[in-house]
C-alpha cells in the first residue's frame, strides 16, 4: 500500500486504520514515518479511512520500524554536555526528538496490536501518534537548526522496552505506557524547559510548551482505557495498577511531581494523594 493510497480521498478505496499503523511501524526513515502518520490523521479525519478491529494482523517485518541510528545505548551511558553550548542544547533537543520518535511508534502499535476495542480507542491513538509525529518534526527542524540532525548522538531504548512488555495485554499497556512513562514526562517538563530557556533557547523552550500541552491530552488518553479497561473486566484500578506495576518490572515512580499536569491529565485525587505521600 503507497502512500498516495493512504492519503486518497473519500471517493477512493478506504484505507484500513491497524494494516496502514502496522505497516508505518516498520518504516524505518522517521521524517517518512512522520510524515505518512500525519497524512494517515488527516485521511481519519476526511473520512478516507476505515478501522476493522477484530482480525489478528500478520507481521511481516521487524517493529519497531528504526534508522541505522542513533546508536542505542544504556541511559548511564547517553552523552551529556553544558547547556552552554549549542552542542550541549543540541544533545537535549535530541534526546527529546528520540522520545518523541519512539512515541510515534508505541501509539502505532497500540492500534495495529490490540483487538476487539471500540472504534474510539483507535481514533485516540491515531491522534496521538500524529501529535507525536508533529512533535519529531518540530524538534528534528530545531535540532538541524543548530547543527545537528536526528541520529547524531546516542539514545536509550527503556520506553519501547516496556512497549515490548505490554504487548500481550493492553490493560498492562494503558496502565505503564501513558500512565507510567509516559507521565513522568509531565514531570520532567518544566524543568527541562526552564533550562533551555535560561540558556537563552526560546524557540525549544516554546516547543516543550506544546509538548507538555499535548501530553497531558496523552496521558488523558491513557487514563481514560484503562479505566474502561478496569471497569469492563470489573478490577479496582489503584490495586490493579500496583500489581501491574510488580508483574511487569514498571520503574519505580519518583519526584518531584507535576501535580496540576497530572490532575489535568486524568489521575484520580487518590492516585496524587499516594504520589504525595511517596515523595515525602
Amino acid at each position: 500500500m503507497t502512500l498516495q493510497a493512504m492519503t486518497s480521498s473519500a471517493q477512493q478505496v478506504r484505507v484500513e486504520l491497524r494494516q496502514a499503523a502496522l505497516q508505518m511501524l516498520c518504516q524505518c526513515d522517521p521524517d517518512t514515518k512522520a510524515q505518512a502518520v500525519q497524512r494517515l490523521y488527516e485521511a481519519w479525519q476526511e473520512g478516507a479511512t476505515r478501522v476493522d478491529p477484530q482480525p489478528d494482523l500478520e507481521v511481516e517485518h521487524a517493529i519497531p520500524g528504526r534508522p541505522d541510528k542513533p546508536e542505542l545505548v544504556s541511559p548511564l551511558l547517553l552523552e551529556r554536555r553544558s547547556m552552554r553550548t549549542a552542542e550541549g542544547r543540541a544533545v537535549l533537543i535530541h534526546a527529546l526528538a528520540h522520545i518523541e520518535f519512539n512515541a510515534i511508534n508505541l501509539a502505532l502499535d497500540a492500534i495495529w496490536r490490540f483487538v476487539d476495542m471500540p472504534e474510539q480507542y483507535y481514533a485516540d491513538w491515531l491522534k496521538i501518534a500524529a501529535e507525536e509525529a508533529l512533535h519529531f518534526s518540530m524538534l528534528q527542524a530545531h535540532l538541524q537548526s543548530l547543527g545537528y540532525q536526528y541520529g547524531d548522538f546516542t539514545g536509550h531504548d527503556s520506553l519501547w522496552e516496556m512497549v515490548a512488555k505490554t504487548s500481550d495485554d493492553v490493560l498492562a499497556r494503558m496502565a505503564l505506557v501513558p500512565r507510567t512513562l509516559e507521565a513522568r514526562g509531565l514531570d520532567a517538563s518544566p524543568p527541562l524547559r526552564a533550562k533551555l530557556a535560561q540558556a537563552g533557547d526560546l524557540k525549544a523552550a516554546a516547543i516543550l510548551d506544546i509538548l507538555l500541552r499535548d501530553e497531558i491530552g496523552h496521558v488523558a488518553i491513557g487514563n481514560y482505557w484503562y479505566g474502561w479497561l478496569c471497569e469492563e473486566r470489573g478490577l479496582e484500578p489503584i490495586s490493579t495498577y500496583a500489581k501491574l506495576t510488580t508483574q511487569y518490572e514498571a520503574p519505580k515512580l519518583r519526584g518531584p511531581f507535576n501535580f496540576p499536569a497530572r490532575r489535568a491529565a486524568g489521575f484520580s485525587e487518590a492516585e496524587l494523594a499516594l504520589l504525595e505521600h511517596s515523595s515525602r
